[in-house]
């Protein structure tokens, strides 16, 4: 086992080259640092360095031991480092960006809990339309959807499974559809960009089907919005499970699943953040938003 004082001394004569300019460095007699040195030698039972003229040069072992040296000391500030976090109160300004569906429902509450914990913290909130755009973004995002490469850790959370949903007094009206060609011949609710492209919509024991949603007369541009319109009776539209069973607890009775069996691929949810070393306030922000996933995003596609 090193001695670190030891150890200290010897990288610093290697960096100055000279005793006495380590020793005034390091606030040492030039006797006690000297003492040090030739401790170190004696643990290791090799030179380490050695007088030429009025400088101290390392011999081979000298060189070979140094590299060693600086790593055990580096090792011993990180320790040392994240010690001193791990008492340290969290505190500090954050910034979270989260999708907008994820907002009220998951996010809001959770960052309640984690401010009443963390008085020290000052967080700012902001919803977004789009996905963070490169690693110079700063601070903690949530995403649902799929992310393109940022530049910034992806980390997975869970995903959202989701299904076709509607009211009873619109089914009522309309009848319930028995096969995702005859969506065709309903009302479609439209959340802007989910199904530009049409949606392809699985069953466990029949051949996926690519649906091309007919023209919506309205289309919404927030999930809260989407949710409503359909829980009014306007039309049929596809909402994550996790939402509507959130909703079905105030509104009871106002979405009815349609097609159960049919789904669309679940939609990810990402953390983003920047990599490397991060500040304890973030870690723990972190922490936190990782112990609050729901169980339902890890659970597997199903029917409502």
């Amino acid at each position: 086992m090193h001695d670190f004082d030891e150890l200290i001394a010897f990288a610093s004569i290697m960096a100055s080259g000279s005793l006495t300019r380590s020793a005034r460095e390091l606030g040492l007699a030039k006797s006690t640092l000297s003492r040090r040195v030739s401790q170190l030698e004696s643990r290791l039972g090799q030179p380490l360095l050695r007088r030429q003229a009025n400088r101290l040069i390392p011999t081979e072992a000298g060189l070979l031991f140094y590299d060693h040296c600086r790593e055990m000391l580096a090792l011993a500030e990180r320790s040392r480092t994240a010690l001193d976090e791990l008492r340290q109160e969290v505190s500090g300004e954050l910034c979270v960006t989260v999708h907008c569906a994820l907002a009220r429902c998951w996010l809001a509450p959770t960052l309640d809990a984690f401010l009443a914990r963390h008085p020290g913290i000052a967080l700012t909130l902001q919803t977004g339309d789009a996905p963070c755009a490169g690693p110079e973004s700063q601070g903690v995002h949530v995403w649902l959807g799929e992310v393109p490469e940022s530049g910034l850790r992806q980390e997975p959370l869970g995903a959202l499974t989701r299904g076709l949903h509607a009211h009873p007094d619109y089914l009522a009206r309309h009848g319930a559809p028995e096969h995702p060609r005859e969506l065709a011949g309903h009302a479609w609710i439209d959340l802007l960009g989910t199904s530009r492209e049409g949606l392809t919509l699985h069953h466990p024991d029949q051949a996926p089907f690519h649906f091309l949603p007919p023209v919506s007369r309205l289309r919404v541009d927030l999930p809260v919005l989407h949710m409503d319109a359909i829980s009014r009776g306007q039309g049929i539209g596809l909402l994550p499970h996790w939402m509507v069973e959130r909703h079905a607890h105030h509104h009871p009775g106002q979405l009815v699943a349609c097609l159960p069996a049919w789904q669309p691929a679940p939609l990810p949810i990402t953390l983003l953040y920047p990599f490397g070393h991060q500040p304890r306030r973030v870690t723990a922000l972190l922490d936190c938003l990782r112990q609050a996933v729901p169980s339902a995003w890890q659970a597997p596609a199903r029917a409502a």
